[in-house]
């Protein structure tokens, strides 16, 4: 198991959301089933889900797992990427327009170079399409 992470971007994002919907920890793990791979069942335990609001430690999720928490959420499943990138990997998501980028600890840079993040996206984005 991974440490107590320092972040808890996806323990709150799954606190905050269990409580506004409503749902007991037992009723968000039998929700927990990955779309994609409906007969393997749910695939997280009331108790790994309680650690994680809890802040305690747990083995950082697999895509299958951040689909079907995703699922149990009712959350589209980039929200949940994100908010597990940011909690066990430090990874934040930047967004410019429609561009989407992981940033490794993008929130501790300076104006300055967060700046420069976004010129790189917004160039990147205005790159012309590639002929063949």
């Amino acid at each position: 198991m991974a440490d107590s992470p320092s972040r808890t971007d996806l323990s709150d994002l799954v606190r905050e959301r269990r409580t506004e919907r409503g749902l007991s920890l037992r009723k968000l793990e039998e929700r927990c089933i990955d779309p994609e791979d409906p007969e393997r069942g749910p695939l997280w335990k009331f108790g790994v889900i309680s650690r994680l609001e809890r802040n305690l430690p747990v083995i950082p999720p697999q895509l299958p797992e951040l689909r079907a928490l995703a699922a149990g959420l009712e959350l589209p499943l980039w929200r949940i990427q994100e908010a597990a990138g940011g909690q066990f990997f430090g990874i934040d998501t930047m967004w410019s327009d429609s561009t989407r980028a992981m940033v490794h600890d993008y929130e501790a840079m300076s104006p300055d170079d967060r700046e420069r993040v976004r010129d790189l996206m917004r160039t990147w984005r205005a790159r012309p399409e590639a002929t063949e």
